[in-house]
C-alpha cells in the first residue's frame, strides 16, 4: 500500500474542541503521540485529564463572545492549523440534538474560520436512514428517517456550503458505533450490563453485521488525514470501516473471556438477551433519552458497512487494531479485566 506524503511539521498545532469527551480525548492522545502541539478545549470548571504535552483551555463556546475569547487564547498560544470538532450536546436526547448540535457546529466553524484552520468532524451513519443499502459509499444518498439523522444531514450540508464559499476547509470522517474510550457507549450502557452474570444484551438479531469504530484507531485516522490535509479538496467526506461485526462475533469473543474470568462455568454458554424495544418505545413518549434510543433500533436490524476505499487512497491504509486486541483493551478500560490482560476471577459457587 502506498504511503501518502505528509504536510505536517513539528510546528503544527491542533485544537481539539470537546477534548474531555470520548472521541475528543482519543484525538488529544493520538495527536500528542504523533508529536503535534495540542491545545484542548473543555468546559469551565471541568478537570483536565493528564496527557503529557497538552495545554488545556477551560473555555465555553456557547456564545459569539465565548468563541471570540477562545480564539484569542489560541492565538496567544501560537495559533492552530487544525481544529477537531468533538463537541456534543450535554444530553443524548432529541430536543438536545435539535437545539444544540447546530449551534455547536457553528461555533466550531467560527473558530476554524478565525484561525484559518482545517475543521475536522466525526460523522455517523444516521444520514442514510432506514432504507440504507448494505454497503455505504461516500456518494450514497442521504435519506434520513429520524430527527437526529436530519440534524446531522443539515450540519454537513451547512459545512459543505461554507467550504464552497471559500470560508474554510473541512474533512468529515464517518464511522460506526464508538467503543474503546471510556464509558457512555452501547457496550457499558446496555450490552455488558449483565456480563458478570454470564449474560450479553444484544440490541438486534445476532446475524446482522454493523460497523464499529475503535476510537484509538479513528483518532489515529484523523491524525493521518491532518498530515495530508493540503492534498485534499476544500470539502472531503470519507468513510472509516473499523470492525464490521455481528452479534455472533460478540458472543464468540466474549464467551471464552467470560469463562476465563469465572463469570461462566467451563462448559456453560453465554446467555444472550435482547433489548425491551416495545417498552423503550412506550417510555420514550415521556422520556426523551429513551425516545432517542428507540429511534436507533433500525440500525441493529439493517446490515450495513462503511466502504473505506477512498480513505485508503488518501492515507495509504486505515489504522486498524485487530479486534480481539481492541476488545480486550476496551474491557480493561471498563474495569472488567485486569490491567495487564485477562485475570481470572474466583468461579461462582
Amino acid at each position: 500500500m502506498k504511503t501518502m506524503p505528509s504536510s505536517s511539521s513539528p510546528a503544527d498545532t491542533v485544537l481539539v474542541l470537546g477534548g474531555r469527551g470520548r472521541f475528543g480525548l482519543a484525538a488529544v492522545q493520538a495527536f500528542a503521540r504523533d508529536g503535534w502541539r495540542v491545545l484542548a478545549q473543555m468546559r469551565p470548571g471541568a478537570q483536565a485529564p493528564t496527557v503529557a504535552g497538552v495545554q488545556w483551555l477551560a473555555q465555553a463556546v456557547d456564545t459569539p463572545q465565548a468563541v471570540a475569547d477562545l480564539v484569542a487564547r489560541v492565538r496567544q498560544a501560537g495559533g492552530a492549523t487544525v481544529v477537531v470538532h468533538a463537541l456534543n450536546p450535554n444530553q443524548y436526547t432529541r430536543p438536545a440534538w435539535e437545539r444544540e448540535n447546530g449551534p455547536l457546529l457553528q461555533s466550531g466553524m467560527a473558530v476554524a474560520r478565525a484561525l484559518a484552520a482545517t475543521l475536522m468532524l466525526p460523522g455517523n451513519v444516521y444520514n442514510f436512514g432506514q432504507g440504507m443499502p448494505a454497503v455505504l459509499l461516500e456518494g450514497t444518498p442521504y435519506r434520513p428517517t429520524m430527527a437526529m439523522g436530519r440534524v446531522r444531514t443539515e450540519m454537513e450540508e451547512r459545512l459543505e456550503a461554507a467550504t464552497q464559499r471559500g470560508e474554510l476547509r473541512a474533512v468529515i470522517v464517518r464511522a460506526g458505533n464508538f467503543y474503546g474510550q471510556g464509558q457512555g457507549t452501547w457496550l457499558d450502557r446496555a450490552m455488558l450490563t449483565g456480563i458478570r452474570r454470564g449474560k450479553l444484551v444484544f440490541p438486534g438479531p445476532l446475524d446482522v453485521a454493523t460497523p464499529w469504530a475503535y476510537l484509538p484507531d479513528l483518532a489515529q485516522t484523523f491524525v493521518a488525514l491532518a498530515r495530508v490535509r493540503e492534498t485534499l479538496p476544500a470539502f472531503e467526506s470519507l468513510h472509516f470501516s473499523g470492525h464490521t461485526l455481528t452479534g455472533r462475533d460478540w458472543v464468540n469473543a466474549l464467551q471464552p473471556l467470560a469463562r476465563e474470568q469465572g463469570w461462566l462455568r467451563e462448559n456453560e454458554a453465554l446467555r444472550v438477551g435482547g433489548m425491551p424495544w416495545p417498552l423503550i418505545r412506550a417510555l420514550g413518549l415521556a422520556m426523551p433519552t429513551l425516545g432517542a434510543l428507540a429511534a436507533l433500533r433500525y440500525l441493529w436490524n439493517q446490515p450495513h458497512r462503511l466502504d473505506n476505499r477512498r480513505l485508503r487512497e488518501r492515507i495509504g491504509s486505515e489504522p486498524h487494531t485487530p479486534w480481539p486486541q481492541a476488545l480486550e483493551h476496551t474491557l480493561q478500560g471498563l474495569a472488567l479485566l485486569g490491567a495487564e490482560g485477562v485475570t481470572p476471577l474466583p468461579a461462582r459457587a
